[in-house]
């Protein structure tokens, strides 16, 4: 199946591209710079993955240069970097812009959102790429596609236990996008710093605990071995994407050839990381089990709240947001569709009788 996707998606835009290979000559070869917001790590691992195979789908024509976070502008506006010209391309999360306008998590992920599967049938089957793009650009500016796909994250990492509201109350903690008000709804004290310096920050003790992402990609940064409890289930972010943003006339100024062959990349590489990070997280989980972490679950009356939390401050957002209420209603929409979804089939490890393993 994989095989087949990969090979459907190149020979797709291979085809697309054959009546245009006669003018495609004429535009000259893209050397691109690519900003982050990324000091390391798996997420810049992830955009150079995108570069190199953006590098090999356009036979060379479309070079990009991936930077951390902090060489071609702010950490946390990479936006405004590529809008702007400093860099023609970007690799980001779309919620980092929520300041600007908060839909941007309705599309990044937050408390109310989707999960991983439900984000790739809702961007790639129910329209939700088509809405991405036309918005990215209207309000922004820029030419956006999605480009990854991250799964549940680690709730927090923690020096403090937390499995309830009360044990949550007064913790300082780092996250970002909708849950720097919602975690503030229930009674922690949030801070958003880049990912760069949250590391340090958890370690002087200026937070407590920090959300960052999945078991996999969180486990080379470190924060299990400075914070002695790992919490779950991600509530905040059930599901995450990344996002590939474009300087819109370096865009234009390479053929529509590249153009739907970049896209295809992006495509791609959601789906690659999409099954990468979920895979990877099997094994990180339990490295940091038998690491001398204490693995918590939050109590579900926790999950409650934060879930009622969630959906209260998304409809306040919506009551003067237009953009807002239009991407929350139509991704509403799509959850209600799919709950149909767990009357046919069990969910991804709830199998609750499995055969021993063979000699």
């Amino acid at each position: 199946m994989i095989k087949r996707f990969v090979k459907g998606a190149v020979g797709a835009a291979v085809g697309l591209g054959l009546a245009a290979a006669a003018s495609s000559a004429a535009y000259a070869q893209a050397d691109w710079s690519m900003a982050t917001p990324w000091g390391g790590g798996k997420p810049l691992e992830d955009a150079k993955s995108f570069a190199s195979l953006v590098k090999e789908l356009t036979e060379g024509r479309v070079n990009i240069t991936v930077f951390p976070a902090g060489t071609l502008g702010k950490a946390l506006k990479v936006t405004d970097s590529v809008k702007g010209g400093v860099a023609q391309a970007g690799h980001n999360w779309m919620g980092y812009d929520w300041g600007i306008d908060k839909t941007t998590v309705i599309f990044g992920g937050y408390v109310g959102g989707l999960t991983e599967e439900e984000f790739f049938l809702w961007l790639y089957e129910a329209g939700g790429i088509e809405m991405w793009e036309e918005y990215r650009m209207r309000k922004f500016g820029v030419v956006s596609i999605a480009c990854g796909i991250f799964p549940a994250e680690i709730f927090l990492h923690s020096k403090k236990k937390v499995t309830n509201l009360a044990e949550y109350k007064g913790i300082k903690q780092r996250t970002a996008g909708a849950w720097a008000e919602v975690g503030g709804m229930l009674g922690a004290s949030t801070v958003i710093l880049p990912g760069a310096e949250v590391y340090a920050a958890l370690e002087r003790g200026v937070i407590d605990a920090t959300e960052w992402s999945s078991p996999s990609v969180n486990e080379p940064v470190g924060f299990h071995k400075i914070a002695k409890y790992i919490i779950f289930p991600g509530i905040h972010q059930p599901g995450a994407t990344q996002e590939c943003e474009f300087n819109k006339k370096a865009w234009d100024a390479i053929s529509k050839k590249d153009q739907q062959l970049i896209k295809y990349a992006g495509e791609l590489r959601t789906f690659r990381a999409w099954r990468n990070h979920a895979y990877n997280d099997l094994s990180a989980y339990r490295r940091m089990e038998k690491g001398g972490n204490t693995m918590l679950r939050l109590e579900q009356s926790f999950i409650d709240a934060a879930q009622k939390a969630g959906n209260d401050w998304a409809d306040k957002v919506a009551a003067k947001n237009a953009d807002f209420k239009k991407m929350l209603n139509h991704q509403r929409q799509f959850q209600q569709d799919m709950t149909v979804y767990s009357k046919m089939r069990s969910g991804p490890g709830t199998r609750t009788q499995i055969g021993n393993i063979l000699k």
